[in-house]
């Protein structure tokens, strides 16, 4: 075997010894990985300043560079994020329906565990924690394949969540770190059918693309955010600019940050001599249509790639539209199936964009930041779905497992 099919292989073993963990069990060896953490943040720390260091040597972006980047407070966000994953309900062993039929047999659906959980990802090294994390409380191993940017910090992540977890009792191979230096490990992650149960595949659109087409193993699809906010004609103007401003500006790099600004064409005249200055102020370059143009001279032209692109950097594509009708057409066009937001005081208008905006998540009067696995209460997330088979949205426990049947009988015989 390959160091890649081996590591799958063990991480098999893991999983069925971990499916009849616990809450407890799992609980507890969360709880000591967040111990761990905080313990040896200082050393997570140093080996995340060679990893930033390499990265501005190679001409990363600073929105890449905010994604890579562990100080000592997001260390303890990742510790945090376990003890919230132990705080919630274990999802393995939940019947999801249950009855009594006609002929006596006792019918309970269950949900169970996928087994082995490969994950491909770019950048962020917290997710290294995250995805260990829920992988363990919905029971299943975790396959952990980050990118060459992140080398030094996932290796320090992993073996302190390793340790942590064989110190628990439970099996260090729950949590697994692939070789990052060449990409034939993610070739071979993506062809080991019959060992690993499902690929969850995060970062950009390339990846997400590759994983998608070329995998054997079942994939769940996390996309790209090309988030919009479509400021309505009966928007209350204090919250567009509230919720628009907080949209872009909250944090640059991430999925959930809006991307394009719609405004209502009968509100663009009060709106956009309030929303442009402030998004200047914040540092974004916006990118506008000739209406927009012809608000603020700082205004750039937008081309047809701005309207599609997630910029995950200071620029915002900012266009005027003739009516809701425009703004959902446009959405529909350049989109990404990710978050839309609108910002209305018609009930009518909100419940129409909510009806036929095609996301895994609108935003009514609220920033698209929102989206997010801990901010919806689920704890760390391991990625949020834009596809629409078996998972949608910040997939929490409930979306890291499956279904199983078990029908109970009394010697029951089919006739």
């Amino acid at each position: 075997m390959t160091t890649v099919l081996q590591q799958a292989a063990d991480a098999r073993v893991a999983a069925i010894e971990l499916a009849a963990a616990t809450r407890t069990d799992k609980d507890n060896a969360l709880l000591l990985m967040a111990e761990r953490l905080v313990e040896r943040s200082p050393d997570i720390v140093t080996a995340n300043e060679v990893d930033v260091h390499n990265a501005r040597a190679a001409g990363l972006t600073e929105a890449m560079i905010d994604r890579l980047t562990l100080t000592p407070a997001r260390v303890e966000a990742m510790a945090e994020g376990l003890r919230e994953l132990a705080a919630l309900p274990d999802p393995v062993g939940d019947v999801v329906r249950g009855s009594t039929l006609a002929n006596g047999l006792e019918l309970r659906q269950v949900r169970v565990p996928f087994g082995v959980v490969g994950i491909i990802y770019e950048g962020r090294p917290n997710v290294t924690a995250d995805a260990a994390g829920i992988c363990l409380k919905s029971g299943n191993a975790a396959l952990l394949r980050g990118s060459g940017s992140a080398l030094s910090s996932n290796a320090a992540i992993v073996s302190v969540l390793r340790k942590a977890v064989a110190d628990s009792g439970l099996p260090a191979d729950t949590i697994q770190l692939l070789d990052a230096t060449t990409r034939d490990s993610v070739k071979e992650l993506m062809r080991a059918r019959g060992l690993v149960d499902v690929l969850i595949p995060r970062g950009g659109a390339s990846l997400i693309r590759t994983v998608v087409e070329e995998s054997t193993v079942p994939v769940i699809e996390t996309g790209v955010g090309n988030c919009h906010v479509y400021v309505d004609e009966y928007a209350d103007l204090e919250k567009a600019l509230a919720v628009t401003v907080n949209s872009k500006t909250q944090r640059l790099s991430t999925c959930n940050t809006a991307e394009s600004l719609l405004v209502h064409v009968s509100i663009a005249d009060r709106f956009l001599p309030l929303v442009l200055p402030s998004l200047a102020e914040a540092g974004v370059t916006v990118h506008g249509d000739p209406q927009v143009m012809a608000y603020d001279s700082a205004v750039v032209p937008a081309t047809e790639e701005d309207w599609g692109t997630e910029y995950l950097s200071a620029d915002l594509s900012v266009a005027v539209v003739d009516s809701l009708d425009d703004a959902l057409d446009h959405i529909r066009r350049y989109g990404s199936g990710h978050t839309e937001a609108i910002v209305s005081e018609s009930v009518t208008a909100t419940r129409r964009f909510a009806a036929r905006v095609d996301a895994a998540a609108v935003m009514v009067n609220a920033s698209t930041r929102f989206t997010d696995g801990g901010e919806f209460g689920f704890g760390a997330e391991i990625g949020i779905s834009t596809q629409k088979l078996h998972a949608r949205g910040p997939m929490g426990l409930p979306e890291l497992t499956s279904t199983k049947y078990i029908v109970t009988g009394n010697g029951h015989i089919r006739q």
